[in-house]
């Protein structure tokens, strides 16, 4: 089984959406483009990839929404370098359809109150279905390791959410240890680094905003 040394988690730069969320009652959510700061940002992180694999083979996975899409272009890796394959099951979590600003705003606000996991948006996806496919995702990637030629680096090009409950499932967080994480920024980058050991560790946290609350604490 060939590892990859290293698995590098994007999150999309700066979209509209970001700093216009009137934008979703006009547009799709998946068809969503980077802001000009969006691509200034990705193109720095290209910059850093570039150096950090080093003209080595990269098995890419890109979420497929238009901003993803678009940080992964913005990102400038030689063809030669990578092998690109769109991957829906990193997209973003699904609210459903067109989407009122008001109404979203409330169901934010009654998903913080609520619980990140296990919110469900009206129309769309919890965060647990979000896991969910993630986890589909990863034994379809953990098979592709059993390719004796697997590129020694994983680019994922995803979203927020995605990426914290990539990492939840990977390292079998609890709930209340993912409750407990911000979403990283626009362009914020995480790597899954593997030691001699053969285990893999992030190279750096995600902002924890409280401390997490479990269940099974005594009274």
């Amino acid at each position: 089984m060939a590892r990859p040394r290293r698995i590098v988690l994007v999150r999309h730069g700066q979209s509209v959406g970001n700093v216009d969320d009137s934008v979703y009652e006009r547009e799709p959510d998946h068809a969503l483009r980077l802001t000009d700061l969006g691509w200034a940002q990705a193109e720095a992180i290209g910059k850093r990839l570039r150096e950090q694999f080093d003209g080595e083979r990269v098995s890419v996975y890109v979420s497929p929404y238009r901003r993803t899409h678009e940080t992964f272009r913005a990102f400038h890796l030689p063809p030669e370098q990578v092998r690109v394959r769109e991957e829906p099951r990193l997209r973003e979590q699904d609210w459903g359809n067109w989407q009122d600003r008001d109404d979203v705003r409330l169901q934010k606000a009654y998903r913080d109150a609520y619980g990140h996991f296990f919110y469900r948006f009206a129309q769309g996806e919890s965060g647990a279905d979000v896991y969910d496919r993630v986890g589909a995702f990863l034994e379809s990637l953990h098979r592709s390791f059993e390719a004796p030629d697997h590129p020694p680096n994983v680019l994922l090009v995803t979203h927020g959410l995605t990426m914290r409950l990539f990492c939840m499932r990977w390292f079998h967080w609890t709930v209340a240890e993912f409750e407990a994480l911000s979403n990283p920024g626009n362009a914020e980058v995480r790597m899954l680094l593997i030691g001699e050991d053969g285990r893999y560790t992030l190279d750096r946290p995600f902002v924890r905003w409280r401390e997490p609350e479990t269940y099974d604490q005594t009274r």
